[in-house]
Formats: structure tokens, C-alpha cells, sequence
């Protein structure tokens, strides 16, 4: 099995940045006690504080769907589903 590995940024946005900040404690907490889940970063860029870099490594395509079907009905997808995304999913 290849492990998955997406990598990218998410941008919001000015008047969006307070609802993604307050969510993303929640949303790594949760991603990183995800089985499959074996690298979960994510970020505010300091500079442009509109864009938000993700790492995210799980163990194969199995456990990365299993955080995308958890994503697409938590609090974070809510707030954040409409933003632009630029991500890279590859396998290794």
C-alpha cells in the first residue's frame, strides 16, 4: 500500500481569517487522531494571513478517504467548503 500525501494551500477571504483561526485547533486535533493519520500540519501563513499551507501524510488511500468523509461533515468544511484550495495529492 502507498502512503497518501497532499500538500497545498487553502486561501480565505480578509474578513474570513477569525472563523478559519478559531477553527483550526479543533480541525488538526481531530485530523491528527484519525487511524491512518501519520503527519497532519496545518498553517497560517505569516505574510499573507489570507493562505493556509497543509501536509497531510496517511497511511494509504483508505485512511485518507476516511479524513475526507469525516471533513466534508465537520465544522470546518462548513465554515471553509466554498474556499479556493490549490492542493497536490500524490502517493509514495
Amino acid at each position: 500500500m502507498s502512503k497518501i500525501l497532499l500538500t497545498g494551500t487553502m486561501t480565505c477571504a480578509q474578513d474570513e481569517i477569525e472563523s478559519v483561526v478559531s477553527l483550526l485547533p479543533m480541525h488538526i486535533r481531530q485530523s491528527r487522531a484519525e487511524p491512518g493519520c501519520l503527519q497532519f500540519e496545518l498553517w497560517q501563513d505569516e505574510l499573507k494571513p489570507t493562505e493556509f499551507h497543509i501536509t497531510e501524510v496517511f497511511r494509504d488511500e483508505r485512511a485518507f478517504e476516511a479524513h475526507q468523509d469525516r471533513t466534508r461533515n465537520s465544522d470546518w468544511f462548513r465554515v471553509t467548503g466554498h474556499m479556493m484550495r490549490d492542493y497536490r495529492k500524490s502517493s509514495a
